[in-house]
């Protein structure tokens, strides 16, 4: 099966920005394109403000002039529902409600042929409910865009319980012929980012009301620590928080309220008192005119130490090794069977994050995982109130040795970026065991719809399946609510793991 022919007309149902969005995309592929709104005159702006953006392309060198030109004389407001009877392809972008889904579909199905695909590009609602009303079922399918449709590459391609192979692999051809990245999903709640992405949020928040640090702090970690483009404050600022938590919300109701995905209490709490974000001018932070940025939290210089002992394989921390000779820190190595660790001069440990907490050991300082300790600027350590001072002080010189800004953080097990990227790799690693979409489509869709440094697998692959599961399994014995218990699925790549190399 192909991508609809150029020549087939193209409609897109509902001109907010999404919808506006996507017709763009269809139109500079080379469509005929018609648009739709149920409010009088908004089809007509729609088309206008589109035909402004094709403008500012051509401005931009992006677009010629005469491909400009022909782009507009494709596209058409259209007055009624029955002038889109010859289109090959209807695009629905209007209320996440879905009644009114269902109601334009089945108006839809009485208008176009039988061999018109039809498509929803919701974010929240299950596509196989939608296509629920319809008699003819099997030519339905999510076509979810990302916002600004025109800039995001990638877009979930969602079939739905009745979805035909057929219509999902033509939505799919189409998706890419006009230059996008589609990636294939069946129909479960979030879809692939929406579903896989909520630890991002659940656990900056979860470190936040447990008075681990703050978010300037947490955020500053995702990012310069954890590789991330944005830290979670500070995207759901922009995003919006009654959007981010709506979605969150839904997940968790569509997935019967189950545990992993439980909405944040704090964030309730900012979206009840109209702090929304960058839209309202607070949020998580003060947007408002004369506002000062909070900085995050970044020890004192201290005194690097003159040695390290290394017992064990560090995992993948290893390259801090070759960092510390580089800096002029003896590194001396111990094979040790009792763990992976670094001692310092004082007998105090640094260990990397393993969902367990300091104050269970005798001057045990964590250290947060990094995307790459050579390039991170920022490195999160976690003591608790009995540590040494000087075993703290110790661990910090240790790696702004190494040209490290640090922040400590209370004694939170899992740390920030640790926790995060577990909790990630564990639902995705889910997500293929019960048929939502392979390893590839996964990687690509995090990687191009959120930006993530890297897709869940891929941070698997590095850190390790065993670590990341021993990980979520220590932090489930710390917080026994379900929330942090492994997959089955990742159980099993766990053992897998081992079994390669020979452990017992």
């Amino acid at each position: 099966m192909t991508a609809l022919d150029l020549s087939s007309p193209v409609a897109v149902v509902g001109t907010g920005t999404m919808g506006q969005g996507i017709a763009q995309v269809a139109l500079v592929a080379g469509h005929p394109v018609r648009l739709y709104d149920a409010v009088p005159g908004r089809a007509r702006d729609a088309a206008d403000a589109i035909g402004a953006r094709l403008d500012r392309l051509v401005e931009k060198d992006r677009l010629t002039a005469a491909d400009r030109d022909a782009a507009r004389a494709r596209l058409t407001p259209a007055a009624s529902l029955a002038e889109l009877a010859d289109c090959a392809l209807v695009v629905e972008a209007v209320l996440e409600r879905l009644d009114v889904k269902q109601e334009l579909f089945r108006e839809l199905e009485d208008i176009v042929s039988e061999d018109c695909l039809l498509a929803t590009n919701t974010s929240s609602l299950s596509v196989t409910a939608i296509g629920g009303a319809l008699r003819h079922p099997g030519r339905f399918v999510g076509l979810h865009f990302f916002n600004p449709a025109p800039l995001l590459p990638l877009v979930e391609v969602v079939s739905g319980f009745a979805t035909d192979v057929t219509s999902a692999t033509r939505a799919y051809e189409t998706a890419r012929a006009w230059g996008k990245t589609p990636v294939a999903c069946a129909d479960t709640p979030g879809f692939i980012v929406n579903r896989i992405a909520r630890p991002f949020y659940a656990e900056a928040f979860a470190v936040y009301e447990s008075q681990g640090a703050d978010p300037a702090t947490i955020d500053a970690v995702l990012r310069e620590c954890g590789g991330f483009r944005m830290g979670a404050f500070e995207l759901t600022d922009l995003i919006g928080q009654d959007v981010n938590e709506s979605v969150t919300h839904s997940v968790w109701q569509s997935f019967f309220q189950d545990v992993r995905f439980t909405p944040s209490l704090a964030q309730r709490r900012l979206v009840e008192s109209g702090r929304l974000g960058l839209k309202s001018g607070q949020g998580w932070y003060d947007y408002r005119d004369g506002a000062e940025r909070p900085e995050p939290h970044t020890a004192e210089k201290r005194p690097a130490p003159s040695y390290v002992v290394v017992e064990g394989d560090l995992g993948p921390a290893g390259e801090l090794l070759a960092m510390a000779r580089e800096a002029g820190i003896q590194v001396r190595e111990e094979d040790e069977d009792n763990g992976t660790r670094l001692v310092l001069p004082s007998g105090g440990e640094l260990l990397l994050a393993d969902g367990q907490t300091s104050v269970e050991f005798r001057d045990v300082v964590y250290f947060d995982l990094a995307l790459d300790y050579r390039r991170a600027t920022r490195i999160a350590l976690s003591a608790c109130q009995d540590t040494s001072p000087q075993v703290l002080a110790e661990a910090i010189g240790f790696f702004q040795a190494l040209g490290k800004d640090v922040s400590v953080i209370g004694d939170v097990p899992g740390m920030i970026v640790a926790r995060t990227v577990a909790r990630i790799v564990d639902l995705a690693h889910d997500a293929v065991a019960k048929g939502v979409a392979t390893e590839e489509d996964i990687d690509t869709a995090m990687r191009l719809g959120v930006n993530y440094p890297l897709g869940p697998f891929e941070w698997s692959r590095r850190v390790g399946a065993t670590r990341v599961h021993d990980l979520l399994e220590e932090l489930s014995l710390r917080e026994p609510s379900g929330r942090y218990a492994p997959s089955l699925a990742l159980y099993r790549h766990a053992h897998a793991a081992d079994s390669r190399e020979g452990t017992p």
